[in-house]
């Protein structure tokens, strides 16, 4: 099979990136979205946006408007974090992501998705990535970036087998999705509604059921730092390093036997993570370290009730000090009734826990391919 050497600007119609303005905020309209949007499949998560003026959004040149086939790319900070569009949507971005628009006679787009998601790709981006504290890789750089590319045919059939794998993994996180909402809805019913077993017969004290009681986050868990690590500490290992929102690498070392639930401490805030493996919670994270009696599954069906996010009491980093979790005020169920609810909720956690697995399974399996792909090693 005959590849090619072409420069990324060759084969695209615009390599431009998002507003260098800090856009104008609305309670509604178009989604506004940042590098903490792209979750670990590489896909878009619009749960939690902020949203911009339609206005602004129609104001924007057409290069930065994207199109189904576009492909995203992060260029500041945790640069590297490629993303396919698959579907026409309105959203805006700022300068931290580029959007790269691939000329269809040149490159498929699923093909040059997957070839900015290899490493060898990462590894040209960082070797033109500048600055410290916040590493940049500029337009001008990602232009000039040189990618081998087969024919049309191969480069089809190649993202084809590829996405294959993606669309069973995205199948498992719509399951996912819905195990989630279902113990969800099962701990509001209870709990937040207090339509729980017994409650006809159940009387109200001081506005809480009888046996219940008011208290805070701190009162019923003990939350704690978690522990450094370099970013050379992290490339190889068996166990997870745990981030804010996500897996950002492996350590040979464990801190905390798993299951446990982390959270952001610092960069992200807000999103809450049960891990099930023995891991390694990172310093930009928080672990529950002490769960006073409480059991996990009922205390992390609790803290999807919670705000964190709102703590932020960083400045241009958001941040978490975890002395501030004393201002959340929460309603504690009665022991008895805790364990029962858990007992319904454990099922449903467990079930994610497979799908999870069989998750990583597809991931390992893809990434295993794709280097080969790229490197025209394995033909098709």
């Amino acid at each position: 099979m005959k590849w090619e050497k072409v420069r990324l600007e060759d084969c695209c119609y615009s390599i431009s990136d998002g507003d260098h303005q800090p856009p104008p905020k609305a309670q509604q309209g178009i989604p506004f979205v940042t590098i903490s949007n792209i979750n670990s499949m590489n896909q878009l998560d619009f749960s939690d946006t902020m949203f911009v003026p339609k206005e602004y959004y129609q104001s924007l040149d057409e290069k930065r408007k994207v199109r189904k086939g576009d492909v995203l790319y992060s260029v500041v900070g945790s640069f590297g974090i490629p993303v396919l569009i698959k579907e026409e949507r309105p959203f805006v971005f700022q300068r931290h992501i580029a959007i790269l628009r691939p000329k269809e006679d040149i490159v498929d787009s699923g093909f040059l998705f997957y070839t900015m998601l290899s490493r060898d790709f990462y590894a040209k981006a960082d070797a033109v990535a500048i600055g410290a504290a916040q590493r940049t890789v500029s337009l001008g750089s990602l232009r000039n970036i040189k990618i081998d590319v087969p024919s049309l045919e191969s480069q089809k059939h190649i993202a084809d087998i590829l996405s294959a794998y993606d669309d069973l993994i995205e199948n498992n996180q719509k399951q996912i999705k819905l195990l989630e909402e279902a113990a969800q809805r099962l701990y509001k019913e209870w709990f937040v509604d207090l339509r729980f077993p017994g409650h006809e017969n159940t009387k109200i004290v001081d506005g809480v059921p009888e046996g219940w009681s008011r208290t805070n986050i701190n009162g019923i868990l003990t939350f704690h730092r978690g522990y450094d690590l370099t970013k050379n500490e992290m490339k190889a290992g068996r166990y997870p390093v745990i981030g804010s929102t996500s897996i950002i690498g492996y350590h040979n070392e464990f801190k905390i036997k798993g299951p446990g639930i982390v959270t952001g401490r610092s960069g992200s805030l807000g999103k809450y993570q049960l891990v099930w493996d023995d891991f390694w919670p990172h310093n930009t994270s928080l672990y529950i370290s002490n769960y006073k009696g409480h059991n996990i599954f009922f205390v992390y069906s609790l803290l999807q009730t919670v705000d964190f996010a709102s703590l932020n009491n960083g400045g241009a980093i958001p941040t978490l000090n975890r002395n501030v979790l004393s201002n959340i005020e929460v309603i504690e169920p009665e022991k008895k009734l805790q364990d029962v609810f858990a007992k319904i909720a454990e099922p449903q956690y467990q079930k994610i826990k497979n799908l999870e697995k069989q998750n990583d399974r597809l991931k390992t399996a893809r990434d295993l391919l794709l280097p080969k792909f790229m490197s025209g090693e394995v033909e098709v």
